[in-house]
């Protein structure tokens, strides 16, 4: 059952507390992450500096760049820990309206989006960087060598692996639609050509620079995802109307024998 209509102070309050736990989840992410902003910063290198020419290396020309760098990746590592947390914080903000029997996916929710978000994430990094890499740095050569600022790489990784993670999360997101009627199989295969369109441009905006490599390379798993959700909607969604309708009648419908037995 949907819990009573709330006042719009109240969804404030909600949405306030969320905010408050969500940013001190973040803030303990930051000061564990910041103990090993070193061994982080060498993880998110390697896939560059394995591809990096002889001679070139990441550098930074600001005097603070280096500082400011290692405090974005204890940031960008203290969201990935406290992810979480903040999962189950939007459960809890949009929980009141939904029905009872609805509420208790909170915990396949939060467990299933981290690993969906992780897993996107781990997509990137393993197989989207090295071969985007390897494309840009085919462009240096004697009279141009690759020396990429850490500002820059950082911002263009962090957004990469943000927008994989998210990406990630559609077979979720059309999971629980599908769950409460929303949307249905059918629905989903009807509208695959606006899907097609809305990935492309979503890949156009979520990747940075105005590259197309990136953007395919984001956008190929979206469409496969896109199927994958389908398939996940037809299996454990709920059924489109005209379905169930037909299923109802077929129940009411009395057997022939049956009939046979009450005319005689």
């Amino acid at each position: 059952m949907v819990d009573e209509k709330m006042p719009l102070t109240k969804h404030l309050e909600e949405l306030r507390h969320c905010l408050i736990v969500s940013v001190i989840a973040v803030t303990v992410g930051f000061c564990i992450a910041y103990a090993f902003k070193d061994r982080i910063f060498t993880f998110l290198a390697k896939p560059l500096i394995d591809v990096l020419p002889q001679g070139s290396t990441l550098q930074y020309i600001g005097l603070a760049e280096a500082f400011i760098t290692y405090i974005k990746i204890a940031f960008f590592a203290g969201i990935f820990l406290a992810l979480p947390v903040i999962l189950y914080e939007i459960w809890k903000f949009v929980a009141p309206g939904l029905h009872e029997h609805e509420k208790r996916y909170v915990i396949p929710f939060v467990i299933f989006s981290t690993i969906f978000f992780f897993g996107g994430a781990t997509f990137c990094y393993y197989v989207v960087f090295p071969f985007a890499f390897r494309f840009f740095l085919a462009f240096s050569d004697q009279s141009i060598r690759a020396m990429p600022a850490i500002k820059q790489y950082l911002t263009f990784i962090t957004r990469l692996l943000f927008a994989f993670g998210v990406v990630f999360e559609m077979p979720i997101l059309l999971f629980f639609l599908g769950r409460i009627g929303l949307v249905n199989h059918k629905w989903l295969a009807k509208k695959r050509g606006y899907a097609i369109v809305a990935i492309f441009i979503a890949a156009a905006v979520l990747t940075p620079g105005p590259d197309a490599v990136t953007q395919l390379l984001l956008a190929a798993p979206l469409l496969a995802l896109y199927e994958l959700s389908v398939l996940v909607v037809r299996l454990t969604g709920r059924k489109p109307p005209e379905e169930e309708e037909a299923e109802e009648k077929t129940e009411n419908k009395p057997d022939k024998k049956t009939g046979d037995a009450l005319a005689g």
